[in-house]
């Protein structure tokens, strides 16, 4: 898969084993594992199977699954992850998440990535939906959801298991037709 997209200040490009070690030290930090259901990978090879499979899945001829690396457009630094996971083709909807290391929090990077990686599937792959769910208490990606125009459509008791216990879940969509209301 050779997909480039690029925004004003973000390079955004498929996962690659030479973005291992940073990816683990992402997966490693305590801050970004607060909401994330993964967990703290126990050693940099658990990592390098994780991104080997993001890897397979990438180059699957049927693409269905997209994980990308962040990085800052001039410098190419490695910022963060965010992933584009396709539903059934009838049903044209994917769902999107993301994870960006602490040092790059409330910087407008999430949601500038966000919004291309919405602008890609409703323009590029003509998705009807996309979706995306975040722990009640991820106040950052709330932000995040909610300033890029996805609708909170529900919320999930007790379904994420978080290291300090089961976690409510928020859901959040957009619809086509929403993206294109907010972008004429």
């Amino acid at each position: 898969m050779d997909i480039k997209l690029q925004t004003k200040r973000l390079f955004i490009t498929p996962v690659c084993l030479a973005d291992l070690d940073k990816i683990h030290e992402l997966h490693s930090l305590p801050e970004t594992d607060r909401f994330n259901t993964l967990g703290i990978p126990e050693s940099l090879s658990q990592t390098k199977e994780l991104v080997r499979g993001w890897i397979a899945k990438n180059n699957d001829q049927e693409n269905k699954y997209f994980t990308f690396k962040i990085a800052l457009a001039e410098s190419r630094k490695f910022i963060g992850l965010i992933a584009l996971n396709l539903g059934l083709p009838k049903y044209k909807n994917a769902e999107v998440w993301y994870k960006l290391h602490s040092d790059f929090w409330n910087k407008g990077y999430a949601t500038e990535a966000l919004n291309k990686i919405l602008e890609f599937g409703f323009s590029e792959l003509k998705l009807h939906r996309i979706e995306a769910g975040c722990a009640v208490q991820n106040l950052g990606s709330i932000r995040v959801l909610e300033k890029v125009g996805m609708i909170r459509e529900g919320r999930k008791r007790k379904v994420l298991p978080l290291k300090d216990g089961w976690s409510d879940n928020f859901h959040y969509a957009m619809l086509s037709t929403d993206f294109k209301k907010q972008h004429e």
